[in-house]
């Protein structure tokens, strides 16, 4: 099976195996896992950031990144089709007590006016606006990449009233291989970053959420709260730093073989790819004009051999990852010639009467 439904789904290479059993280990929640120590250190320099906090996924890293920076009743300004927003169960108001405040962007991008016309004066009658929360890659628009400029004058907009800053970064490694833009230059605008090795970077577990050593401090002691100490975690942690050391300068194979599938895709009749906003490795797919709906074509794909995600009763979503290598992209873009070839209905012709 050629498996398109997420870069979640790739198994440890033979080497990053190898890694996690000489993998040196202590107990972390007594801050004396080695692996792990060296994990927080190396990932908080390279994004610029004093101190980070390894947690066990991105949900974790953005619900201790609101927990740590806001108070119950405060509101988060979000794009409408965040993570946080849709796919996090609710956690910033079961967890931390808040509010999100979404706002309809374009392709996951809001700007510094649509943010600043948000913001909730200063009355007792409103939630306190307390944290912008972005997203880079932004995942249900497509991976797409939150300009740096927009991000810079965002910044701005938070700084006059006050505000703190969070990015959601699981995928920033492919935001900066696809713009050749450091994580540090894209960090250095938010007061917390979290980052997941688990999706573009292959390991089998974790994320990050880094920042200043005070915020860390409280994060540190929130993921104790929510149930989130690790003990020999540095069997984990070095999956991380291997993939950190050899996976991410190979993320533009990944978007590159994107990029293929995708143009081969939007050349079948009832197929929509807007190829001008496909920046990474994500790939969604309309059905226009099709006689299969996405739930048909998932079940038409996987007896062609592909696994792909209906997002919608007409959208599919094809993430490319480590584990789907050239030729795959090539028996992918047969398997959809071959479910898709025949199934365009033309709109129904008009009659004389």
């Amino acid at each position: 099976m050629i498996d398109l439904r997420s870069d979640t789904v790739t198994r440890p290479s033979p080497a990053m195996r190898e890694a996690i059993a000489k993998a040196e280990v202590g107990d972390d929640v007594f801050g004396e896992d080695p692996s792990v120590n060296l994990l927080q250190k190396k990932v908080s320099k390279m994004l610029g950031k004093e101190a980070g906090l390894f947690v066990t996924s991105g949900s974790m890293g953005n619900s201790l990144a609101i927990k740590s920076q806001t108070q119950p009743g405060d509101e988060v300004i979000c794009e409408s089709g965040a993570h946080i927003y849709n796919y996090e169960s609710a956690s910033a108001s079961f967890l931390s007590g808040v509010q999100l405040h979404p706002i309809a962007g374009k392709y996951g991008v809001i700007t510094a006016e649509q943010i600043a016309a948000a913001i909730r004066p200063g009355d007792a009658h409103f939630p306190r606006t307390q944290l912008i929360c972005l997203e880079n890659t932004h995942n249900r628009a497509g991976g797409t990449i939150f300009p740096l400029e927009e991000i810079r004058r965002i910044r701005e907009t938070a700084r006059s009233h006050n505000l703190k800053m969070h990015l959601d970064g699981a995928r920033l490694w492919n935001a900066s291989v696809a713009t050749g833009i450091p994580m540090n230059e894209y960090a250095q605008y938010f007061d917390s970053v979290s980052v997941c090795f688990s999706k573009g970077l292959g390991a089998p577990v974790g994320s990050m959420l880094i920042g200043d050593a005070n915020l860390i401090r409280q994060a540190h002691r929130n993921r104790k709260i929510f149930g989130g100490g690790m003990r020999q975690a540095g069997i984990l942690a070095a999956a991380a730093l291997y993939a950190i050391d050899h996976h991410i300068d190979r993320l533009a194979e990944d978007h590159s073989r994107a990029r293929k599938l995708a143009e081969a895709v939007s050349t079948l009749p009832g197929l929509f790819v807007d190829l001008e906003y496909l920046h990474t490795n994500l790939i969604f797919i309309e059905l226009q004009n099709c006689a299969l709906s996405a739930a048909q074509a998932v079940d038409a794909l996987r007896e062609q051999g592909v696994l792909i995600m209906a997002t919608g009763p007409s959208r599919l979503r094809a993430v490319i990852h480590l584990d789907v290598p050239e030729q795959q992209i090539d028996q992918a873009i047969g398997a959809f010639q071959k479910v898709f070839k025949n199934r365009h209905t033309a709109p129904p012709k008009r009659t004389l009467k």
